[in-house]
């Protein structure tokens, strides 16, 4: 009994903080066994063809096989940020615009890179050094090929202990010697750099001229190949950008039985996706060398089978197709809602129309869940994607307005509000595959989340819950309406915040939407000196998550428990102190806080002056239903905390305000149509009967 309630309990942490996909490092056995790291910078899957590239196109045949995402500090990575950050372990960058690694001055069997200690003492780069200097103080011989192997092995003074200039100048000798080789292959990079720096195109090269570049990468990785000893861990990465547009790049581990499987880590929580930092901890682990505290990647792990290149092609087309359509998005919901309300505010005044009106407002409401809904379906391009998305919308529209629930005021509201809190959770529970490459959600190769929950679905998740447990309470009033929302609320809450979600900001914000909600309906006053309460009793739940996370081994952690790791270190400054600056940001976004703008000006205008802006529905639907008046404020309490304590900011209200206020202008059109008489007939009129 008491093993079984152990067991039973290890589930459950796994599902509650999400740990146990990953059940080891990827190593060899043979602890004497040798690494080389072979770096590309510039490679994404397109370019490895049997003609162009036989040499890695035989290494990816022999080994795992993932996508490897090189964000470190800005939107694209050039070569130097890239190395620099498998040096650091951690996202780092040169400062300023980059491009190349500086060229290592020669020093005996070795080099020094120039200049290294500006990277440090004016770039803030503290942990530059940090793999050639953990190698060193472990006692392993290293060799660096090339400018950004040897930026990658330097110690902390910029010093490499072996250094060759090209394979055509490695031994046989120096692959024996040393267990650690890196190598910088970057011929195709080299034809983008201009004055030492990435372009601000997206390719710069024609496909003949890249082919021809990469022709040349191949040959300087195919040298070093034929030269290394039997039974080397190879790792080959794409260890940057080329241009103005972020790629998902290459990675492949070759080492016995990889072949065939996918390539991921448990820093992405991904089976085919890894990141920079990664590399780090993997050529540690493989070497047998402890992995410092300060390095946030993890070892790559050799995934399940079904690795082709094809499918990874496919996972960088799939993202780029999401991201050059993700303005035209945001710009068209925009343009969508501010019609809506000027719409709105129209027919109201006039009051005609308002059978047509409630639809339309179901279905704008409809439209933020679809973007997620929509990688339930296959999709390759935009057509798949847009036509995707339109059938779910017609779908999810139909279903709110056409079922036995569609005469009920707070029908039409409960589905759409519904199926997008259940989606999100749906989606939180199985491994967040429908945020993955939407445009309310993340995507791989822009590098800011590879699981849990983002800040805008954070944003429909908790408007969704909170709508939708209001209208539990509207049905069953009083303590078991209140215990629907404080309970369900939670569970939404521990979803998001816990490891499942990873969500720090969201619990801060949704603590006190939730709380707010249950209060007014209560019947209890609300107050600043409680709200802030409430706030503060966010922020020591979602630290107590964190601290959780932080007591889990390093391969376990999720950003909540880096976090407190910075916290502990005294870095978690420039953390606050980047988001801060990101959440300012948004509040200029011409596709953000239009949203924001129209939909608070219209539900303050439609509060204050009900008959003049809305004809009285607004009123009309807090008559029908207090409940739903009281989620509404909860809903705007944890829409406005969420905006200030995320990096999203003026995202995260506004697609709350997205999706609650349409919603609310359909009930309240319903409740009104519900308490105003018909037209009489004729023959009713002759008998005095009114309908």
């Amino acid at each position: 009994m008491r093993r079984a309630l152990i067991v039973l309990a290890v589930l459950a942490g796994q599902l509650l903080f999400g740990y146990g996909p990953f059940t080891g490092p990827a190593r060899a056995d043979d602890a004497s066994g040798r690494v080389a790291l072979i770096g590309v910078p510039a490679l994404h899957w397109n370019d490895l063809t049997p003609s162009d590239t036989p040499h890695l196109w035989r290494l990816a045949a022999e080994s795992a096989l993932g996508s490897l995402s090189v964000r470190t500090v800005g939107n694209v990575t050039c070569p130097y940020d890239g190395w620099l950050t498998v040096s650091a372990g951690t996202r780092s960058a040169s400062g300023y615009r980059c491009g190349r690694p500086p060229a290592p001055e020669p020093q005996g069997e070795g080099a020094v890179i120039p200049g290294y200690h500006y990277l440090a003492d004016v770039a803030g780069q503290r942990y530059a050094g940090t793999l050639g200097q953990t190698l060193k103080d472990a006692g392993q011989c290293s060799l660096a090929i090339g400018p950004g192997a040897a930026l990658a092995l330097a110690d902390r003074q910029g010093a490499v202990p072996h250094y060759r200039d090209s394979p055509a100048r490695v031994t046989t000798a120096d692959l024996e010697r040393c267990r650690m080789i890196a190598m910088d292959a970057d011929s195709l990079v080299a034809p983008y750099l201009s004055g030492d720096q990435l372009p601000t195109e997206p390719d710069a090269l024609a496909p003949a001229e890249r082919r021809q570049a990469l022709r040349q990468a191949d040959a300087q990785a195919g040298a070093l190949l034929s030269m290394l000893p039997a039974g080397t861990t190879v790792l080959l990465a794409g260890v940057s950008d080329h241009g103005s547009v972020p790629h998902l790049r290459v990675t492949a581990l070759r080492q016995p039985g990889a072949a065939g499987h996918l390539l991921g880590a448990a820093s992405t929580r991904r089976e085919d996706i890894s990141i920079l930092p990664d590399l780090t901890a993997t050529v540690l682990t493989e070497l047998g060398v402890p992995v410092p505290s300060t390095v946030v990647g993890v070892p790559m792990q050799v995934g399940g089978p079904g690795a082709t290149v094809d499918r990874l092609r496919r996972a960088d087309a799939g993202a780029q197709t999401m991201r050059s359509a993700k303005g035209q998005y945001f710009t068209a919901l925009a343009v969508v809602q501010v019609l809506f309300y000027v719409g709105a505010f129209l027919l109201l005044r006039r009051r005609r129309h308002w059978r047509w009106l409630r639809m339309a407002a179901v279905a704008v409401a409809a439209l933020p869940v679809t973007s997620f809904l929509v990688n339930l379906l296959p999709w390759s391009d935009h057509l798949g994607l847009f036509g995707g998305m339109l059938a779910w919308w017609a779908a999810l529209t139909v279903l709110a307005l056409a079922g036995p629930w569609r005469r009920r005021p707070l029908g039409p509201l409960a589905v759409v509000a519904g199926v997008t809190a259940l989606t999100l959770a749906a989606d939180l529970l199985t491994g967040t595959t429908l945020q993955l490459n939407s445009f309310m959600g993340y995507s791989a190769e822009q590098g800011a989340r590879y699981f849990g929950l983002g800040n805008i679905p954070f944003a429909l998740f908790a408007t969704g819950t909170l709508l939708s447990t209001t209208v539990i309470a509207h049905r069953w009033p009083g303590r078991a309406g209140v215990a629907a929302i404080v309970v369900l609320g939670a569970i939404a809450m521990a979803l998001g915040g816990s490891g499942l979600g990873s969500d720090f900001g969201g619990v801060i914000a949704f603590v006190p939407g939730i709380a707010v909600t249950a209060l007014i309906l209560s019947g209890k006053r609300v107050s600043l000196v409680k709200l802030g309460a409430f706030c503060v009793a966010g922020g020591v739940i979602v630290m107590g998550f964190a601290w959780y996370n932080y007591l889990q081994p390093p391969a376990q952690q999720t950003h909540l428990g880096r976090f407190v790791g910075q916290i502990l270190t005294g870095e978690a400054f420039d953390v606050i102190w980047r988001k801060l600056q990101a959440m300012l940001g948004t509040l200029l976004s011409p596709n953000l806080m239009p949203i924001v703008i129209v939909a608070v000006a219209f539900l303050v205008y439609a509060i204050l002056r009900p008959e003049q802006a809305s004809a009285g529905v607004v009123p009309a639907a807090f008559g029908h239903s207090p409940a739903l008046r009281a989620g509404l404020i909860g809903t705007l309490v944890s829409g406005v905390v969420g905006m200030l304590v995320n990096d999203s900011g003026a995202a995260v209200l506004s697609m709350a305000l997205a999706l609650a206020v349409p919603l609310l202008l359909a009930a309240g059109i319903s409740a009104l149509a519900l308490d105003r008489p018909s037209v009489p007939g004729v023959g009713e009129q002759l008998a005095g009967v009114t309908q």
